[in-house]
């Protein structure tokens, strides 16, 4: 599921998929754009939600509505809510692209897996050997994936190579980024 983020998506009234809210948030001269669900009140100007969904970074969005009663919503504290049924809705999205994703050779699975180990296990003076181990594996991946990144959109159709690495073809849209995203 690595490479997928979920949220919970809202619609509007008229059923249309709500945009992000732009706040400006001090004298900075940026202005920036949150889609977090429970920003869709009507309050303050803001356009009202009466309708929440499944979302991923991915461009997918679930089917299934569920409804928002906005008089359940605790003030000040809307993750309170009851979202389990986009996330629910989320996280089978997420299985289904991690299924259809290209596995990983168990013996590279392995080795990743020791290496992020054996990175976990350092102690403050391996810090050091531990950073080395990183900027060399930067290396590799700089040299080879670059390569083989080319290689394989040049043969690959579409967004085929992001479905198949279980990967995000595109950003989600929220700029702010304050968002309560659904990891694995």
């Amino acid at each position: 599921m690595e490479g997928h983020e979920g949220r919970v998506g809202v619609l509007l009234e008229d059923g249309v998929a709500a945009g992000p809210v732009y706040m400006e948030l001090g004298g900075s001269g940026h202005v920036p754009g949150f889609t977090d669900w429970w920003i869709y009140d009507g309050t303050l100007r803001r356009p009202l939600a009466n309708r929440m969904r499944a979302a991923c970074a991915c461009g997918w969005e679930g089917e299934t509505t569920y409804p928002i009663a906005w008089e359940l919503v605790p003030d000040g504290e809307p993750f309170l809510y009851d979202t389990t049924g986009p996330e629910r809705d989320w996280t089978a999205h997420a299985r289904q692209a991690a299924a259809a994703a290209i596995p990983v050779p168990e013996d590279v699975a392995r080795l990743v897996s020791r290496i992020r180990e054996r990175l976990d296990e350092g102690e403050d003076a391996d810090l050091l050997t531990a950073l080395r181990v990183i900027v060399a594996l930067d290396a590799v991946i700089g040299i080879e994936g670059a390569h083989v990144a080319r290689a394989a959109t040049a043969t690959c159709a579409g967004e085929e190579p992001a479905v198949a690495l279980d990967r995000t073809p595109r950003p989600l849209l929220s700029e702010g980024k304050s968002e309560h995203l659904m990891t694995h």
